[in-house]
């Protein structure tokens, strides 16, 4: 049976938190060749010859592009970059909040994109070809109270993905981001033991929908924000 991303190369940032691992693992079921990116990261059972791991801090912008660059010297290009690195921040009003707080969320969320985009982008224009996919939040388009500086970063997110879609669209490169609800990983049932995880959104259903970007079959999809909620609408 034919691998629907089979001879791809793939690189997936975060891939060792809770979204991550399933991406990496519909990736590489596809046939995919994957080089999974995380501060602390180890190859895994089973991945051997289609898996990479490599440990690495992306939130300093020389370290992002020099990670890309020896990626596309190894394997000549990328193909599909999935950008899951993110993190969370809230229980505090905008007039509450420190500065160190926003700044950590802007950090994370937004400016570990930016840094891996630019150092992306060129390569793929390159190549006159590229599928980015960024993972951004429900909280992006409809904020609630106390999660200020993480709906703001996942806003911006937004906005810088849609913008990258069309710089590059002459360059045959789409640009899109997912907006999941809550996900249902370990560590979001850590710190909410008593909610219902049957509503929430299963890392699984986000992985496929990176995979049908990726795939032939979303070619002419770009710009898009493409809500995933789950049952808890």
């Amino acid at each position: 049976m034919n691998k629907i991303l089979a001879n791809k190369i793939a690189v997936v940032t975060g891939a060792s938190g809770g979204l991550g691992t399933s991406v990496v693992a519909a990736l590489v079921d596809e046939g995919a060749t994957v080089i999974g990116i995380a501060r602390k990261i180890e190859s895994g059972p089973g991945k051997q010859g289609h898996f990479e791991a490599v440990a690495a801090d992306l939130s300093r912008s020389d370290s992002a592009a020099k990670i890309i660059d020896d990626i596309v010297a190894r394997f000549g290009r990328i193909d599909l970059l999935a950008h899951l690195v993110g993190g969370f921040a809230g229980g505090k009003t905008v007039a509450e909040m420190d500065d160190a707080t926003f700044q950590n969320m802007l950090d994370v969320n937004l400016n570990s994109a930016f840094h891996v985009l630019r150092a992306t982008i060129p390569h793929m224009r390159r190549a006159r070809a590229g599928r980015i996919v960024t993972i951004g939040s429900r909280a992006a388009e409809s904020p609630g109270a106390g999660v200020g500086a993480y709906s703001a970063s996942k806003a911006a997110l937004v906005s810088l993905t849609r913008t990258v879609a069309i710089e590059n669209k002459d360059a045959g490169i789409t640009a899109n981001v997912i907006l999941p609800g809550t996900m249902d990983t370990p560590l979001n049932r850590k710190f909410m033991p008593d909610a219902d995880f049957s509503t929430w959104v299963q890392p699984s259903s986000v992985a496929s929908l990176i995979v049908w970007f990726a795939s032939e079959a979303g070619r002419d999809v770009t710009a898009a924000a493409v809500p995933v909620y789950g049952k808890g609408l």
